[in-house]
């Protein structure tokens, strides 16, 4: 069996990441996501264990201390991470996996897996941003002005990633994403 792939998918808030992923996986049956762990509150429309694993954030403290995660950030005042049984699931080979986060533990990530594929999305525009994340109606709008300023820093880290992707046309994105993914194996 070939060694199976870790791609890692970032880009900030209202670029459309999670909703490509989720039509990659449905197009793609040898793709498995990682689910991360977050100290943010549920959100409605959200599922434990299959959005996130949502704990607050004092055991998320005590994971950290217990060194339970292989990548762990603070972002918006949430810790987001992904749990130390990655490592199992890379190692079992089943499936590529997909991680989900954000560019410092993209970074932590390529650094204990130098093979890892970073991809990150990019919006066509920051209204365009700022109009998805109030269609979303999940948060008020000092959280999404908050989000905005930030949204420019962060997308200069995508010239860190090997491929950068513009989710400007979501079926073309998915055709982009699906043909980066295919092109590794």
């Amino acid at each position: 069996m070939s060694k199976k792939k870790l791609f890692v998918i970032s880009a900030s808030s209202g670029v459309g990441k999670s909703s490509l992923i989720k039509e990659l996986c449905k197009i793609d049956s040898q793709l498995q996501v990682s689910i991360s762990h977050t100290s943010r509150p549920k959100r409605k429309n959200e599922i434990e264990g299959v959005d996130y694993y949502f704990i607050d954030a004092n055991v998320f403290s005590k994971m950290i201390s217990e060194n339970k995660f292989v990548e762990y950030a603070l972002v918006y005042d949430n810790y987001y991470g992904t749990h130390i049984d990655i490592l199992n699931n890379i190692k079992d080979g089943k499936n590529d996996i997909i991680l989900e986060i954000d560019y410092q533990g993209a970074m932590q990530i390529k650094k204990l897996f130098p093979d890892t594929i970073l991809i990150y999305i990019l919006p066509p525009n920051l209204k365009e941003v700022e109009k998805r994340l109030k269609k979303r109606n999940t948060d008020n709008i000092e959280v999404i002005n908050k989000r905005l300023k930030v949204i420019e820093q962060e997308n200069l880290h995508s010239v860190d990633y090997n491929h950068t992707v513009i989710n400007d046309n979501f079926k073309n994105a998915v055709s982009i994403l699906y043909s980066i993914i295919k092109s590794y194996r």
